[in-house]
């Protein structure tokens, strides 16, 4: 899930998925249920937005599920085409069809979002951005992939918390999965709990001028525009630096290669990570909290066999403030997450009010398991479904 930073362009969306088979058993395009139990009486303007898998273009698909690529854009930037697509009223549902994609499907209430073309492709709401023409309009966005080895499909609060939904699969054996609701309550619970928690995170909470809650940013993006100190996690940092400083930090980050190990130990300013023979496979600065919370810039995680898995599980013991208390990570165990004062307050109080525990309140929050995530090889349908607000 990546951290869009403003007017950042849509360059790639995070595939989910493996490599495809050599013999599809997905349709081109499967129904989308769209369910509107919101309670809202304003209309939903719905989007499929993403890139191609079949040849890398960017585009949006239609209630169809037919694809279009977008046309050329411009300095500055130009509108893109109207891709909205009329959702449900209160109470009602409506089906569209969604095709072999990497990218989003965006809701909006009340009023249409404001998409732009730039050269180098789609710009997308950036409401970090105070000038960002979404910025008072009450949306949120689901990703999801589907290529020839199924379904993957999320809700997330990486960029930011906002308008309540779940997402849902029918499996190819008739069942069914679904995640992303919130606890009766949560939604209101969520900014509360935000506005009490003492270190600044209360700014993270943004407001139309009537006062009404539009959304809570992710605490990356609080760092990066000031809304949260960025200092608020120096603490933490500092304890985990000098704890392995005399101890060592094994990394055992493949569930299925128990004897895959790394170990890490501090040495001045710098964490060398050395493999069973003894030899730095990789080594890390020490981070700042845009790196922890963003799991970038310090704590980058390239799509390798070694410094990527190394950083996520990082990342995931630094959000989590799973670190000083378990020197053998990945720690997977809910009940030890979030525990310490310098935490990321903002993922611990999301899954708090998700109704199954589960949430993409962090880019590597499925370390463990604990996103809020479904996935079938062959689906029969997913469904988004639009939750009440109070």
């Amino acid at each position: 899930m990546s951290a869009t930073a403003a007017g950042a362009l849509l360059v790639s969306l995070l595939t989910f998925a493996a490599p495809a088979p050599a013999q599809a058993a997905v349709p081109a395009t499967i129904p989308l249920k769209l369910t509107n139990n919101s309670g809202r009486s304003e209309p939903v303007h719905v989007y499929t937005i993403g890139t191609s898998l079949t040849d890398g273009r960017q585009g949006w698909a239609d209630a169809n599920g037919t694809f279009h690529a977008w046309p050329a854009g411009g300095i500055p930037p130009v509108p893109a085409p109207d891709a909205s697509i009329p959702g449900p009223a209160a109470g009602q549902s409506k089906t569209i069809r969604i095709p072999k994609l990497s990218g989003r499907i965006y809701f909006s209430y009340g009023q249409k979002l404001v998409f732009k073309l730039a050269t180098g492709g789609l710009v997308q709401p950036a409401v970090q951005n105070p000038s960002d023409p979404n910025r008072d309009i009450q949306f949120n966005w689901s990703e999801y992939t589907l290529n020839d080895s199924g379904l993957w499909l999320n809700s997330t609060q990486v960029d930011m918390f906002s308008a309540p939904y779940a997402v849902g699969v029918q499996r190819a054996d008739g069942s069914t999965a679904n995640t992303g609701h919130l606890k009766p309550g949560g939604y209101h619970a969520v900014f509360n709990a935000l506005r009490a928690q003492p270190g600044g995170w209360a700014g993270l909470v943004q407001t139309r001028s009537d006062g009404t809650p539009l959304r809570a940013l992710s605490p990356g993006h609080g760092v990066q525009t000031g809304a949260l100190p960025a200092s608020v996690m120096d603490g933490y940092i500092n304890r985990v630096w000098q704890k392995y400083t005399t101890q060592t930090l094994t990394v055992t980050p493949f569930a299925d290669q128990p004897g895959t190990r790394y170990f890490g130990r501090v040495s001045g300013n710098v964490m060398h990570f050395t493999n069973g023979a003894g030899a730095v496979v990789t080594s890390f600065q020490k981070p700042d909290a845009d790196s922890v919370f963003g799991c970038h810039r310090l704590l980058d995680a390239p799509n390798d066999a070694v410094r990527g898995p190394i950083s996520r599980t990082l990342c995931a013991g630094f959000n989590r403030s799973t670190l000083l208390v378990n020197p053998n990570q990945p720690d997977t165990s809910a009940a030890a997450f979030y525990q310490d004062a310098g935490t990321n307050h903002y993922a611990r109080i999301i899954h708090d009010r998700m109704a199954d525990g589960k949430a993409y309140a962090f880019a590597f929050d499925d370390v463990g398991h604990h996103e809020s995530l479904v996935h079938d090889g062959n689906p029969r349908q997913a469904y988004l479904t639009l939750d009440p607000f109070s």
